[in-house]
This record gives structure tokens, C-alpha cells and sequence, in this order.
């Protein structure tokens, strides 16, 4: 497995036959924003696809109702082949806004094994390595996906293969150009948590409202 910066087909990974891509959105917005990167995620998937055929790609987010920019960006995310699993954010008597999807992501990538060959778990969060353990008991390669510096090393560890995004910043990052919608660079009304790595409070805390998670199936 490598990657060649010289191929149009980006990752040489072998036949990984049908893939699935299960994006945490809010673990990979805060991430990217400490790396100072906007993503473009036709660009990311297209990426992460490489050579497989792709079964589904699922978008993971918090929301905010009232957040008009927040739904456009997911509208937009919906008609680019994404499926968005959406949770509304919990107001804690403490005044932190979260909602936690990762029981959502373990559940489908359980639900959808044996469909899939290959499944790209999009995230940092160590709390995925009980389901990606799970998962390859049932046969199936799971890849992770991630910054490095915010990923969780036990994640790392578990998955057949780690995908360091940092690596491929400039395959993935979002250009000046616009299309019929100008995806927002981040969730409206949203600001950055000091520590946005890896910690799962951290996470799914008030600030943590960026989940774009989206599932295109390609027969």
C-alpha cells in the first residue's frame, strides 16, 4: 500500500472492493481547523474511495435548528451523494449544547458489515476501537482516517490501515472556486474548543456542533 502522487487514482491500496466511508463530522471539522484546512468532501471521498466500489458514505453531525448556514451546508452535503445522519443538540443544565453520534456510527458499521469489504472510519476518537475490533471479526478491513496528531494511537493501532490526511492536505483541501453552493469552511455560529483532539467530552461538547456526514451509493 502506498500512495503515488503521480496516479490519477490516488491510493494504490490493492482490491478493496466495496467500500463504505463513515465520516465523524465533528471530530474531522475540529481536527481540520486545528491543521488550518478547509475540506472539500467530494474531494475527500473521491480519495478515500480510491479503487473500491462504493456502497455508502455517511455524514455524522450535531445540529442546531436554528442554524440556517448549518442547513444549508447539509442540504448541500445530501445533493452531492452524501447521506447525513443528523442528531439536534441537548442544552445540559451547565449551558453545554452536545449530542453525542458515536453509538450511531458503531450501530451502522455493525448493521452494514458483510455488505461492505472495506469500511473508512473518518476520526480520532479512541472510543471507536471496541466496533472497529467488532467489525473485523466479522471478516471485513477496517481503514482509519485522520489527522495523526489528532488521532488516538489505540485507533491507530486497530485498524488494518491508517489514511494520515495531513499527508494528503492538498488532494482534499477546498479550492477558491464555488459551485451552485458555496459550502461553508465551518459550521455557523460555532467556535473552536481550546483542545479539539481527541477527547471525547471535548468532542461533543457546545462547540462541537460540525458534523457533515454523507453516504453516496454507487451501483
Amino acid at each position: 500500500m502506498h500512495f503515488d502522487t503521480k496516479s490519477s487514482s490516488s491510493w494504490q491500496l490493492g482490491n478493496r472492493g466495496r467500500v463504505a466511508v463513515f465520516i465523524d463530522g465533528n471530530n474531522l471539522f475540529h481536527a481540520a481547523r486545528f491543521h488550518n484546512i478547509d475540506i472539500d468532501y467530494n474531494k475527500l471521498l473521491r480519495v478515500l474511495l480510491g479503487d473500491g466500489r462504493l456502497l455508502r458514505a455517511f455524514f455524522y453531525t450535531g445540529v442546531d435548528a436554528g442554524a440556517e448556514r448549518q442547513q444549508g451546508f447539509l442540504l448541500w452535503m445530501r445533493r452531492n451523494g452524501f447521506r447525513v445522519v443528523q442528531k439536534e443538540l441537548k442544552t445540559f443544565y451547565d449551558g453545554t449544547r452536545k449530542a453525542n453520534l458515536d453509538v450511531e456510527i458503531a450501530v451502522d458499521m455493525l448493521s452494514l458489515a458483510g455488505r461492505y469489504d472495506t469500511a473508512v472510519l473518518v476520526s480520532g476518537d479512541e472510543d471507536f476501537v471496541y466496533a472497529i475490533n467488532a467489525v473485523a471479526y466479522k471478516g471485513c478491513r477496517v481503514e482509519v482516517a485522520g489527522f495523526r496528531s489528532n488521532t488516538a494511537p489505540r485507533l491507530i493501532d486497530v485498524g488494518d490501515f491508517f489514511i494520515d490526511l495531513g499527508d494528503i492536505a492538498d488532494m482534499i483541501r477546498k479550492d477558491n472556486s464555488s459551485g451552485d453552493y458555496e459550502m461553508p469552511s465551518f459550521p455557523p455560529n460555532v467556535s473552536t474548543p481550546p483542545d479539539a483532539v481527541y477527547s471525547s467530552d471535548d468532542r461533543d461538547s457546545a462547540e462541537n456542533v460540525a458534523k457533515f456526514d454523507r453516504l453516496r451509493e454507487r451501483r
